[in-house]
């Protein structure tokens, strides 16, 4: 059989992807697959049909990896979390404050308000940042009647989207730690929390005209730590020298 006899037919058999019978020097030999009418099997590699596997499980829309799932949770849980920027703080509303900041507003700043504090002896610095981002996660500009009941089921839905894991525990924790009170840090929190009301309330009044005195007399006496107490004599004697 001529050479280029051998290469047209070898040709052929690969493009068909069907059996391919040659001769050479009177023995026979087969390659590349099988005919149609054939019942014999070709052999593939396992490497082959792993890689295929992977391939096909990888373009599968049903396939979901852990760091998908994780992905998914925390931006639909970062979606929901979307309402705390644009939802205005109730009492400024009420009030009649123009622009009034919104609920992530007020947590910002007291994230940055425990960030700056002086050390506190046994208090831990970034607990208390984390409970200032978290205490009103759940809010939604409801009356002090159904707030706790309601602040308590919304928070339990957004840390059922995180799946329920360690973060989700975490924030669950904190939350509770400050409804309850019942910590070093959850006072120090409670504290800024109201500081950083009539510190606002401060501003109002110097930028709108406002007269926002029962913020101040609401807050007054109740101030559980020393930072809390000195941040609130400032904030007092900046409003009556203004």
């Amino acid at each position: 059989m001529s050479r280029a006899i051998f290469k047209s037919t070898l040709l052929a058999g690969i493009s068909c992807s069907t059996q391919l019978r040659f001769t050479i020097n009177g023995s026979s030999f087969r390659a590349f697959g099988k005919s149609p009418s054939s019942s014999s099997s070709s052999r593939v590699s396992p490497m082959a049909t792993s890689e295929r596997s992977d391939a096909a499980a990888a373009s599968s829309p049903s396939s979901s990896s852990p760091a998908s799932r994780s992905a998914t949770s925390a931006i639909d849980f970062l979606t929901l979390c979307h309402r705390l920027k644009t939802t205005k703080r109730a009492g400024w509303v009420k009030k009649g404050v123009e622009n009034p900041e919104s609920i992530a507003d007020h947590m910002y700043r007291m994230g940055v308000m425990a960030l700056i504090a002086a050390d506190i002896p046994g208090v831990n610095r970034d607990k208390c940042v984390k409970m200032a981002i978290v205490h009103d996660m759940a809010e939604d500009g409801i009356s002090k009647l159904e707030k706790s009941q309601r602040e308590q089921e919304a928070l339990e839905h957004m840390c059922k989207l995180l799946g329920g894991g360690p973060q989700a525990k975490e924030i669950a924790d904190l939350w509770t730690e400050y409804e309850e009170n019942t910590s070093l840090e959850a006072k120090v929190v409670k504290d800024l929390d109201k500081v950083e009301m009539i510190l606002q309330a401060l501003e109002y009044e110097n930028e709108q005209g406002k007269d926002l005195d029962e913020f101040f007399q609401s807050t007054a006496g109740k101030f559980q730590t020393n930072i809390g107490k000195a941040w609130a004599s400032e904030i007092a004697s900046r409003r009556r020298n203004h």
